[in-house]
């Protein structure tokens, strides 16, 4: 995988959960922060089904979903050797795409499985493809 579609990636799961790419990236580099983005990342598993929790699509979901996504997509490229600005720009391409197109997935696995089981099979998306692109 490119650069850039690791970017990519990591910014479609940023678009699903803002704190499981941060997570992702930062435990694979080690470290203290790793632990605390990943604590972040189990408290927005439980966030998300509250009824208080705002829209992925708002304002405030949006930006912080786009902020996460330029973060992972500046690291792992840089990691990667890649050109670390259009690798933020990729990120937050990928984490667009991942919100509204989380959104739908969602609204559509409600139809079909009901609320908490659509929250946790996003979840588990989000996590298996943040594993796998960090291993690449």
């Amino acid at each position: 995988m490119t650069d850039l579609s690791l970017a990519f990636g990591l910014g479609f799961v940023s678009g699903l959960r803002t704190f499981t790419s941060v997570a992702a990236v930062l435990l694979v580099r080690g470290g203290l922060w790793g632990i605390v983005a990943a604590i972040a990342a189990a408290g927005e598993y439980v966030a998300d089904v509250l009824p208080s929790t705002p829209s992925r699509t708002g304002p405030v979901g949006l930006t912080a979903r786009i902020v996460s996504a330029a973060f992972v997509g500046f690291t792992i490229a840089s990691i990667h050797g890649g050109p670390a600005l259009v690798g933020a720009i990729a990120g937050v391409v990928g984490a667009v795409i991942g919100a509204f197109g989380g959104h739908a997935a969602r609204v559509a696995a409600i139809v079909r499985i009901a609320a908490y089981p659509a929250a946790i099979a996003e979840d588990l998306v989000a996590i298996g493809l943040a594993a796998f692109i960090v291993t690449r």
